[in-house]
Parts: structure tokens; sequence; C-alpha cells
């Protein structure tokens, strides 16, 4: 379709005028001063081309690969600093039971320490466990059998043990 009064794609006032749109499948010549329209004209048509052919000229395939990059290099450049971060705290919970369990070590031993301060407790520790006796005290020590269903001495030297089992435990002082 033309429209009346020019000729096609002519400008002037027979023509098209400046700006007016032309029809759909028409093709538009410019002069010269239409050159810098027609190269914004390009540039837009090429931009409308990048965008729906693919981001920057490159194709759907290349994309997913840079977004499997990209998303690889996140991933590491978190991984490690996270891995640090979890092995840190594991180790700090560590180091509190244990600071925790030193301290109820530490508590123990102090309430000791105020026990064998008292003279009282001090005389009953050396009495048990050191057998100390006042001067004057006879001292009595009492021996219990170990086992009353052991064999005799005699029968357990001439056949049970070898002969330096039983010499042992003679030296040792082990009753028989």
């Amino acid at each position: 379709m033309r429209p009346p009064g020019g000729a096609r794609g002519e400008s002037g006032a027979a023509g098209l005028g400046r700006g007016a749109p032309a029809a759909p499948g028409e093709k538009v010549r410019v002069g010269a001063a239409g050159a810098a329209s027609e190269s914004i004209r390009g540039s837009r048509a090429h931009r409308m081309a990048v965008v729906t052919s693919g981001m920057l000229g490159v194709s759907s395939t290349r994309r997913a690969a840079i977004l499997a990059l990209v998303v690889c290099a996140l991933a590491l450049t978190v991984a490690v600093p996270l891995r640090n971060f979890l092995t840190q705290r594991q180790e700090l919970s560590a180091l509190q039971a244990k600071q925790r369990q030193l301290t109820s070590q530490v508590d123990d031993l102090a309430r000791r320490r105020d026990q064998l301060n008292d003279p009282t407790q001090l005389q009953a520790e050396a009495r048990d466990r050191l057998g100390y006796v006042r001067p004057g005290e006879t001292p009595y020590v009492v021996q219990l059998p170990s086992d009353v269903t052991a064999a005799p001495a005699g029968a357990a030297g001439a056949g049970g043990a070898p002969w330096f089992n039983v010499l042992w435990s003679d030296v040792r002082g082990v009753p028989r």
C-alpha cells in the first residue's frame, strides 16, 4: 500500500513526511540526513537480535556451562570457610565439655584439700592409709584367709604349681 502523493520511500511534501511511519512491509529510503537514524535503528535491531538469540551472542548451551562454572566456583568459595566454621564449632564444644570436666575436678580437689586441712581428718587418714598409731597405742593387724577352699600348702607345692612359682610367692610373702 502506497501513500498518496508520492513515490515509494521518497521524502518531501508530496511523499512521506519526516517521522511519519511507513506502511508495514515497505522499505524506507532515507537520504544523508537520515543515516544517523538508520544506524540507531540498526543498533536497536542488532540489540533485539542479540537479546532474542542469546545473551551477548552466546548460545544457551554455553550460557548453561558458564552458569554451572559460576555455581561451582561459588560453592567452592563457600565450602572451605563453611567446613572450617563447622570444625571450629565442634572443637569449641569439645573444649567446653573438657573445661566443665576440669572445673568439676578442681572443685572436688578443693573440697578434698579443705577436708585434709582439718586435723582430725588428717589423723584419720594417717591411721587408715598409712597404719600410724599414737604413742602408747598398740596396733593390731587382722589378716583374714584369702580363700578357704584353696588346697593345702603341701599339695599346691607338690603337684599344682612349678617350684619357681612357689619360691616366688614365698619371697613375696604371699600366704599359700
